[in-house]
């Protein structure tokens, strides 16, 4: 069984430089990659293109990467409760291209399957089609989307072991599994790093040939993107 273990986010991140395009697990402020993001901040890197459901709030996950003007690109399905990621793109300070939710995901997957594209009628009629192939099917008019090609993935789950086998918890399932081996080099962080055995593996929701290199985090501050409540009568 080959170990995937890390000691730490530093030894994970080897290799990161300027002008990579990175995938990142999350949505919103759930099951984002905490301690990739901030050591990223850390780095200093520059002229990034990632690709995330959304890019957090102005004071947490990418949004950190934002404030420091790390990011180039942004491929994304929503700019979401982040006013800094509407202002650069408002001022076109910052690239994005916006995807259907449901396509950002397929084309994460297509890439973890080693498909190169696929057709989707998501987008046909709008801007989202504008210059790309369009098929019909059935009667019914389709996109052709390519997969992405992304130097790095950084995924959060719950717990792992030392193989890279995955478990995730809830709703912070979301994007990561799709991104797991999507990219050239994915490193998965975990609140719980395990001996090889230890899973369940009825319970493994991603197995480890779809990681390179895992380690344990060492803070995850538990968010709450946007607190509605009730008034009390």
């Amino acid at each position: 069984m080959i170990n995937k273990k890390v000691a730490n986010v530093s030894e994970a991140l080897e290799g990161v430089s300027d002008d990579m395009t990175f995938m990142l697990g999350g949505f919103g402020l759930c099951g984002i990659p905490e301690n990739a993001i901030a050591k990223l901040v850390d780095l200093g890197v520059k002229g990034l293109t990632c690709i995330s459901n959304n890019a957090g709030v102005d004071d947490f996950g990418l949004g950190l990467l934002l404030q420091k003007k790390q990011i180039k690109k942004m491929v994304s399905s929503y700019v979401g409760e982040n006013d800094e990621f509407e202002r650069q793109m408002l001022s076109g300070e910052l690239e994005v291209e916006l995807i259907p939710q449901g396509t950002l995901a397929e084309r994460c997957r297509a890439a973890q399957a080693g498909i190169p594209a696929f057709f989707t009628p998501a987008g046909y009629g709008t801007e989202v089609a504008e210059g790309k192939e369009t098929r019909e099917f059935n009667g019914k008019m389709h996109v052709l989307e390519n997969a992405f090609k992304a130097d790095f993935s950084f995924v959060k789950a719950w717990k792992g072991d030392e193989a890279g086998n995955l478990i995730f918890k809830g709703t912070a399932r979301n994007f990561n599994p799709v991104m797991c081996g999507a990219a050239n080099i994915t490193v998965a962080e975990v609140e719980e790093l395990v001996p090889v055995g230890t899973l369940d593996p009825n319970e493994i929701h991603i197995p480890g040939i779809f990681v390179q290199r895992i380690f344990q985090g060492e803070v995850y501050e538990k968010r709450i993107e946007q607190r509605t409540v009730r008034q009390r009568d």
